[in-house]
């Protein structure tokens, strides 16, 4: 699994990088930005709540290059 933001829908809320923090984290311009390449099935829960949690759907989740 992997996880892409679309920076343009990014409000900076943070919730991502609240919900999980293995994946996702705040830049310097208050964006929220991938921190890994690969997800790893340990925190696909908490990726999945948190792409399900983003106010602007920024976040974008993909299993096989499918979007999920």
């Amino acid at each position: 699994m992997n996880s892409v933001i679309l920076r343009e829908l990014c409000n900076g809320c943070g919730v991502c990088a609240k919900t999980c923090s293995e994946v996702f984290m705040m830049d310097l311009q208050g964006k929220a930005i991938v921190k890994v390449t690969t997800v790893l099935q340990d925190v696909e829960k908490k990726c999945l709540e948190a792409a399900n949690q983003c106010p602007t759907k920024a976040i974008e989740v993909y299993r096989k290059g499918k979007r999920i």
